[in-house]
């Protein structure tokens, strides 16, 4: 079966089912492991598919992707010499999985599904992104996550990371748990959903590669999807019609790889609005180049010198200072872990006390600032008027 039939096959499944909630916890504390329910799993995707036998996997209860029947982890190679049957198989299981951490997403962070442009007409198509339920209304701090570039979607940091080493490493759910906990308010970018397909009039599903732009002989099928043809015009478009509108006063980015580069294009497209409202960002391992991309503006240095801190995969403790070739960059410190697909959740506790220590340096600051209105003080401006 080709993988656009199986989205169709998918997409006659209702958008919005009901399920009991699901808990993350265990017996540490420190680390929130998903209680994976049979109501709202993996495998009932699957089943819902035509690759039952090919996948007979499932997430266990702590979140690791198993065999059913052998308990091992996921093997690529199940077509004897056929790659590309392999290859199929496995654009599956990611197109599944990514259907699967949406519905964690709705029913497990019990996050709302905000679909984009807001202005979109009954047939165009569109994309969406998630966010807490008081995300905009709360003048609490705000936490907005901005994945890397790849086949992937929202709510992941790496899609082969969640084959290989679970949903705790490779979904951005931990981050939510714990923004939601610590900060109040959390947005879920989904940068990475540019494209509708024409020929089959269902999304896009670039599996084979980690870019976005069309294959070349295909490309009269793909349409850009508006606000959201690019990673760049997806965080501008929710910036200027959401978080920028947003009564939290307080906003900050987790931006890793390619999701450093991109919002140094916010900072450097909405500058003063960036500076008023950011109080700090988390790179991890970014690609950003931020004298190349801020043109050589000192202010926009001198501010991410300032109110930024990046974690890179190396062989160094956590926490521990990394030298940089670049001059003009962010302290950058080592993430704990020498591979790229696990620094996000080996720096998770890291960038959330660094969070909490830059926004309480804030707010002491501002209230050091503030004017103190004393009785004296309001009499001589009533006599004023």
């Amino acid at each position: 079966m080709g993988l656009f039939c199986l989205t169709q096959k998918l997409s006659s499944v209702p958008e919005r089912r009901i399920f009991p909630p699901m808990m993350m916890t265990d017996s540490t504390g420190e680390h929130m492991w998903l209680q994976i329910q049979h109501e709202l799993s993996l495998r009932k995707l699957i089943e819902g598919s035509e690759y039952q036998e090919e996948l007979k996997y499932d997430f266990n209860i702590k979140g690791e992707l198993r065999h059913l029947d052998t308990s091992e982890s996921f093997v690529f190679n199940y077509y004897n010499n056929s790659h590309e049957q392999n290859h199929k198989r496995y654009q599956v299981l990611g197109h599944l999985i990514t259907q699967y951490v949406y519905e964690l997403l709705e029913r497990v962070c019990m996050l709302q599904k905000v679909y984009i442009p807001t202005d979109a007409a009954e047939d165009e198509p569109r994309s969406f992104f998630f966010m807490s339920e008081n995300a905009l209304t709360s003048s609490s701090s705000l936490i907005v996550l901005l994945q890397d570039h790849g086949v992937f979607r929202a709510g992941q940091w790496g899609q082969k990371t969640i084959v290989s080493e679970g949903l705790e490493h490779g979904t951005q759910i931990p981050f939510i748990k714990m923004a939601l906990q610590s900060h109040g308010g959390v947005i879920v970018l989904n940068p990475n959903d540019n494209f509708f397909d024409l020929k089959t009039e269902k999304e896009r599903l670039s599996f084979s590669t980690g870019e976005e732009s069309p294959p070349s002989t295909q490309s009269v099928w793909w349409i850009p999807k508006r606000g959201s043809s690019s990673p760049e015009e997806h965080t501008l478009y929710v910036w200027d019609h959401f978080i920028s509108k947003s009564a939290a006063k307080n906003v900050a980015f987790i931006a890793h790889g390619y999701g450093g580069l991109v919002f140094v294009d916010l900072l450097v497209q909405r500058k003063c609005e960036v500076m008023n409202k950011v109080y700090s960002v988390a790179f991890i391992d970014s690609v950003h180049n931020t004298q190349h991309q801020s043109r050589s503006d000192t202010e926009i240095q001198k501010w991410i010198q300032k109110y930024c801190r990046e974690w890179v995969s190396n062989s160094k403790p956590l926490d521990k200072a990394v030298g940089s070739l670049m001059k003009v960059n962010c302290p950058v410190v080592s993430a704990g872990t020498e591979k790229y697909g696990l620094a996000p959740s080996c720096c998770l506790h890291a960038i959330f006390k660094y969070l909490k220590s830059t926004l309480k340096a804030k707010t002491t600051t501002a209230v050091r600032h503030s004017p103190v209105v004393t009785r004296s003080s309001t009499s001589k401006e009533r006599g004023n008027k």
